[in-house]
């Protein structure tokens, strides 16, 4: 049972930062593969970014590779995702997830059965 909880979105200018974070429960955290999705009002569940066990590999949605870069520590049972040069089109609820099994690099939702609550991250033009 992994338990997990986001925290650090905002409001942040077009161009500006951000660095959510998800926090989760259990000694067993360092054996899940994680991930980011987002979901704009009206649209549907978006994948942003995954990262393995131990973080040796990352993969990222073309929408935001090169702007955004996925990292956990297992020893703090969290993961983080470093969000540059915001744009608007980045409005979003923020969701964590986690999965224990699947294949790489996991792209759609229903590939993971942990979910957070989300956290708003919203870009102003």
């Amino acid at each position: 049972q992994v338990q997990l909880v986001e925290s650090g979105g905002g409001l942040v200018q077009t161009g500006g930062s951000l660095r959510p974070s998800c926090a989760a429960s259990g000694r067993t955290f360092s054996t899940y593969t994680m991930g980011w999705f987002r979901q704009a009002p009206g649209k549907e569940r978006e994948f942003v970014a995954t990262i393995n066990w131990n973080g040796g590999s990352t993969y990222y949605a073309d929408s935001v590779k090169g702007r955004f870069t996925i990292s956990r520590d297992n020893a703090k049972n969290t993961m983080y995702l470093q969000m540059n040069s915001l744009k608007p089109e980045d409005t979003a609820v923020y969701y964590c997830t986690a999965r224990l099994l699947g294949g790489w690099p996991g792209r759609s939702p229903s590939e993971y059965g942990y979910w957070g609550q989300g956290t708003q991250v919203t870009v102003s033009s």
